[in-house]
């Protein structure tokens, strides 16, 4: 028997060993290429001769060993790794030498940074089973944060890769990223995973891609939104963003480096540090659909909040969100929003946003001037939303002239709750909806306020369970105008209440 067990353990290390010579075979050191990785060469010949080399090969892993690299365009092929080890930085070079933008001729439909693909330093178009991984930094230090107004020539992206498949990108750490660390764009089977991006502008933006993985990933993107799913009509056709998770990731909006150095400071860009975006985002580009996605396990930390949003023409549904915790928000906690902007190809209809389900939430210092919005537009409601286990914490401070708002509409608006200026509720305000279940939420404020907790208007069958609702005295908890099957049960400070119609009533 020891033998036996010594002979198959003999085996066992020599295949490994045989294996690990295998692949040691496939590694293209981008230093035999030329690269000096002294802070001061362009490398970006050096760098794409190692890929050549490995794609001549049939594939393997280009392997920055450590130091610094600085390079211009980055040509990624099938069947490659870019392997940035611990200590190497990858450092986007200064000046006009980056590939020009491709032609698009259907950037009308969404803004020049979605549009376009080599004007990046890592890009790659029509290939599989590439990686970017290792210990070690990507430096966006000479790309610059949008591309429209600028000379040809310019950088303006991380990583760009359209139609694509099978993707990896793990453990990087990325600095400054120009417009997008991430642009991608039609990829399908894509896994972001351990990453931490510290940028100023979009963190991830992952658009019109299918069979999505993104976990561990921390972003910190005062500027501009942290993890970002959009579905535009840049590749000339409507596709979904579909069959996607996102789980145990952080968003915040701290000063740029201040992640990375742990320092986690807000006083930098002085009007910006109040307003920060960071967040979790669907939307903005909506052309195509978000369908059958999942988010757990996320934290927001000095940011604005979870915004899901189709205006466009795309179908918004099939979402299950959990387990999320946010701090110091200085947003809506929650934007649910179907509009008409409809930036699509004319003859496109107005979308759907349906079967919504929101749980376990926590939130604390949300901002005062907007309660969690959920809002179709007339004729077009938002359909099917479930919100259970909900605390927000809101900073309170409403004033009896902002419970008399009449909140415009503004179908055609860039959506963003601020669109709305302040709103005449503090907790929620509600409107154009169908089907709208409420289990178990509690809203309250630390600073006086005397607007109502929840606002409802043009909404068809609301259901409200044990729902407990700061108010002061002598201000409804809600304000309902045109709300048919309406129910409370169990609400704390209210009786149990069915009514199939009204037309305007406080209770």
């Amino acid at each position: 028997m020891m033998k036996r067990n010594f002979t198959l353990l003999l085996i066992l290390v020599l295949t490994g060993l045989f294996a690990n010579a295998q692949r040691q075979g496939r590694v293209f050191d981008v230093s035999t290429y030329g690269a000096k990785g002294d802070g001061k060469t362009i490398e970006t010949e050096a760098i794409n001769k190692a890929i050549d080399a490995a794609a001549q090969a049939g594939g393997g892993t280009v392997f920055f060993k450590a130091g610094t690299y600085l390079s211009y365009s980055i040509h990624l092929k099938s069947n490659i790794t870019l392997f940035i080890d611990q200590g190497a930085t990858l450092q986007a070079a200064d000046s006009l030498h980056y590939d020009a933008p491709e032609p698009n001729e259907f950037m009308k439909y969404q803004d020049f940074g979605h549009s376009h693909w080599h004007n990046s330093l890592i890009w790659g178009e029509n290939l599989e089973n590439i990686s970017i991984l290792g210990e070690g930094m990507i430096y966006g230090k000479g790309l610059v944060r949008e591309g429209d107004r600028r000379p040809v020539g310019t950088g303006n992206k991380t990583i760009s890769l359209k139609n694509c498949r099978n993707v990896e990108l793990r453990d990087i750490t990325i600095l400054y990223g120009g417009h997008f660390v991430l642009l991608a764009t039609g990829v399908d089977n894509l896994t972001c995973d351990n990453l931490k991006i510290d940028t100023n502008r979009d963190g991830l933006d992952i658009v019109s891609c299918k069979n999505v993985k993104v976990s561990n990933c921390s972003v910190n993107s005062p500027e501009d939104d942290g993890i970002c799913l959009k579905a535009d009509y840049a590749l000339g056709k409507f596709k979904d963003t579909e069959d996607v998770t996102i789980t145990n990731c952080m968003v915040s909006g701290y000063d740029t480096g201040t992640m990375l150095d742990g320092t986690f400071q807000h006083l930098k860009n002085g009007a910006l540090a109040r307003n920060p975006i960071g967040r979790i985002k669907f939307g903005t580009e909506s052309s195509g659909g978000f369908r059958n996605i999942t988010i757990s396990n996320c934290v927001f930390d000095f940011c604005r909040g979870l915004a899901l949003e189709t205006v466009d023409g795309g179908l918004l549904e099939d979402i299950s969100i959990t387990n999320v915790t946010m701090r110091n928000i200085v947003n809506a906690p929650i934007f649910l929003r179907l509009g008409n902007r409809m930036r699509s190809p004319e003859g496109t209809p107005i979308g759907e946003l349906r079967r919504i389900n929101i749980s376990n939430f926590v939130v604390y210092n949300a901002d005062p001037h907007y309660a969690s919005i959920i809002s179709g537009i007339p004729g077009h409601d938002i359909q099917d939303v479930k919100l259970r286990d909900i605390r927000i914490y809101y900073q309170g401070g409403g004033t009896k002239e902002q419970a008399a708002l009449e909140v415009p509409e503004k179908e055609n608006a860039y959506p963003e709750p601020s669109m709305f200026g302040p709103v005449s509720s503090y907790g929620f305000f509600i409107r154009h909806v169908k089907g709208l279940e409420m289990d178990n939420v509690e809203v309250s404020y630390m600073k006086d306020d005397v607007r109502p907790a929840i606002y409802l208007n043009d909404v068809k069958g609301a259901d409200f369970v044990n729902l407990k609702a700061q108010h002061a005295a002598g201000v409804p908890i809600f304000v309902l105008k045109d709300v048919t099957d309406f129910t409370t049960f169990r609400c704390k400070d209210l009786k149990d209440t069915e009514f199939k119609k009204l037309t305007t009533k406080n209770l």
